[in-house]
């Protein structure tokens, strides 16, 4: 694909100010100015699947300020990764904001027709009740896969007053439905109070194992990385993470925060450390900029999404 072409990276900053030109992200091309592409960043701007603190729906255009400063090389992966692939902004998906049901199908539809030719998404919420129609897409072109999950919270719950579609409910009906390929999926991240220890039973039951977070303190980014990657093996994998992995001192802009958890260095640090799996789609979610500090967790969210892209230049299914 990339490989074959000539692609259509960022606007030269030495020449055009970051702060000046389109709000795409990365300043990249938009879908409509290639031939052809191979990852699309593509927003999805829904929040009506919360259940506490609203706002996320703003976050894609957060995302995309926040990535201003992105520069053409990463060298903690030593890519370029929009030179060895064409990226490209493919814009935001619209949806119902009073009907969720109907807006993860319009997800779902959205992202089917971007990827359709081959390319993969990496797409920004939006809430994370769009990790379902977008595990849904992926799963229609590569079968069922694993999932990682870096959140506070393990979003398997059955319903919120009686709704089976919301950002604490997705990965439940994933299982539900085939989408995870059975006890090669893994949680990242975990921490904070429960409602019942039954939910950590029924979790296991949908064939997941757990990362808590204090973890991290014993086996460090490394071990955590090294323990994701002998989970999935060499299965399709789709990742999957909630800004709220993140303690709220490093991502005060999200819905439901939650203290003890990762910092940004630990975040990427594993996210590096998945270099070479089959990654087949992706997600950063959760971002809510009215609760943000100085651009704080979009910058976050930025990075972690050009960490993402850059992963997926380093392997193509």
């Amino acid at each position: 694909m990339g490989r074959d072409h000539t692609n259509i990276g960022q606007l030269n900053a030495l020449e055009i100010p970051r702060y000046a030109g389109p709000a795409t992200f990365a300043r990249l091309p938009r879908r409509d100015e290639v031939e052809r592409f191979d990852v699309a960043v593509v927003g999805v701007p829904f929040d009506s699947g919360v259940t506490y603190r609203p706002g996320a729906r703003f976050g894609p255009a957060a995302v995309r300020q926040g990535s201003r400063l992105l520069k053409p090389y990463n060298p903690a992966q030593d890519v370029m990764p929009f030179a060895a692939q064409q990226v490209v902004d493919a814009g935001d998906i619209a949806c119902n904001p009073f009907d969720i049901g109907a807006a993860v199908v319009q997800v779902e539809a959205g992202l089917r027709e971007l990827t359709a030719e081959g390319g993969r998404a990496v797409t920004i919420g939006g809430d994370h009740t769009i990790a379902l129609p977008a595990l849904r897409t992926a799963t229609a072109t590569h079968g069922p896969v694993a999932l990682v999950h870096f959140d506070a919270h393990l979003d398997t719950w059955d319903t919120y007053f009686g709704e089976p579609y919301t950002h604490g409910t997705p990965f439940r009906r994933a299982a539900e439905e085939g989408l995870l390929i059975r006890d090669a999926s893994a949680h990242v991240g975990i921490r904070g109070s429960l409602y019942d220890p039954r939910d950590l039973d029924d979790d296991a039951r949908f064939g997941f194992t757990i990362v808590h977070c204090a973890e991290m303190d014993l086996i460090g980014p490394h071990g955590v990385a090294e323990r994701v990657r002998a989970r999935v093996q060499d299965a399709p994998v789709y990742l999957s993470i909630d800004i709220d992995v993140l303690d709220p001192a490093f991502a005060p802009g999200t819905g439901t925060p939650e203290s003890g958890g990762m910092s940004s260095r630990e975040l990427l640090s594993v996210l590096r450390g998945l270099s070479g799996l089959n990654i087949v789609g992706a997600d950063v979610v959760e971002v809510a900029p009215a609760y943000d500090h100085a651009e704080i967790t979009s910058v976050a969210a930025a990075t972690v999404a050009y960490e993402l892209v850059s992963l997926l230049a380093g392997k193509r299914p």
